[in-house]
């Protein structure tokens, strides 16, 4: 018998899938019918709604937190691509959101240990991962000023979808700004630092551009700051 919190599972899904709004997520991106050649080389997790409900249905996620990592990777895939601030960029950010609430509240009804956003990703990360030192979240913030708008705006995918609580938003004025110090060790270390520092190291290269609009990241304004 599948225990109540599969059946949870698969019921946050469909309604998720079922929205009118969904359809861009329900099947895989048709790249080459669209031409969006670049689309593979960009995304190297493809993933979409109905994948997830077919592995649901065979029973292929070892855990539920496994299945809300892949829901997790069609945000992220989005995101990724598209603009910051584009009509598919702030689709997937909607669904992201809608999709925590609902998934928060099945591990609390089913008094299940789970993962947040910010182990999307779920591979490479230390569960015990040191807290960064002040001297380290200084350094970070420094580098961000060192990198190109494309690539601060993916260190802000990263964190949205990883650790929220780290961005404080202002719509009105089109700014985002990045707390360093609530940034969880493991994402810090693991993710936002190592990404930081690979864009460092490829300093002086020219990167492939998106299609169109998606090679720009729109937001006028990023912050970084700690407390220190």
């Amino acid at each position: 018998m599948v225990s109540s919190e599969w059946v949870a599972m698969k019921k946050v899904v469909q309604q998720i899938y079922s929205r009118a709004d969904a359809e861009p997520f329900r099947e895989a991106v048709d790249w080459n019918a669209l031409g969006l050649f670049d689309y593979p080389i960009l995304i190297k997790n493809p993933m979409d709604l109905g994948s997830v409900q077919n592995k649901l249905e065979s029973s292929e996620y070892a855990s539920i937190n496994d299945a809300a990592k892949d829901v997790r990777q069609i945000w992220i895939n989005c995101k990724t691509y598209n603009a910051d601030g584009s009509e598919f960029y702030n689709l997937a950010e909607g669904f992201s959101k809608r999709f925590e609430e609902k998934f928060a509240k099945l591990l609390k009804d089913h008094n299940i240990t789970g993962s947040s956003g910010e182990s999307a990703d779920g591979e490479g990360s230390s569960p015990a991962a040191p807290e960064p030192s002040i001297e380290e979240k200084k350094s970070f913030a420094k580098s961000l000023y060192k990198i190109t708008k494309e690539q601060l705006g993916k260190v802000i995918c990263i964190l949205d979808e990883k650790c929220p609580a780290a961005l404080t938003k202002n719509e009105a004025e089109d700014e985002v700004e990045i707390n360093v110090d609530n940034i969880s060790p493991s994402v810090f270390h693991d993710e936002v630092v190592a990404y930081v520092r690979s864009c460092q190291g490829e300093a002086g290269s020219v990167g492939r551009k998106k299609k169109n609009s998606s090679s720009n990241i729109t937001k006028s304004t990023k912050k970084s700051k700690t407390s220190s």
